[in-house]
């Protein structure tokens, strides 16, 4: 009994994945990829203020986590620290 609930629920959940998924909408990329390109220092600007972004971006449509027009590995490492930030701050909070 007990396995039927959970194949009854995972198969709801991938339902449920895959029909969040179908009303994605893509973005024009070509307007983005004109202006500056950020690299190592905005990534990690960037991926610092990731949880503030997140918020901004769920009441606004203008507003992304991450900056489409990047250099490319650069801005990746510094967006990847920036954002573990959060995670090294928590840990030491835990230990106090």
């Amino acid at each position: 009994m007990n396995s039927r609930k959970s194949l009854l629920l995972l198969s709801a959940g991938i339902l449920a994945t895959f029909l969040f998924a179908s009303c994605a909408d893509q973005e024009p990329v070509q307007e983005c990829l004109r202006g500056t390109q950020y690299g190592f220092l905005r990534g990690l600007l960037h991926g610092f203020i990731t949880p503030i972004s997140f918020i901004a971006s769920l009441f606004d449509d203008n507003v992304a986590i991450y900056a489409i027009n990047n250099t490319g590995g650069w801005y990746d490492l510094g967006f990847l620290l920036g954002s573990s930030g959060w995670g090294f701050m928590a840990g030491n909070r835990s230990k106090k």
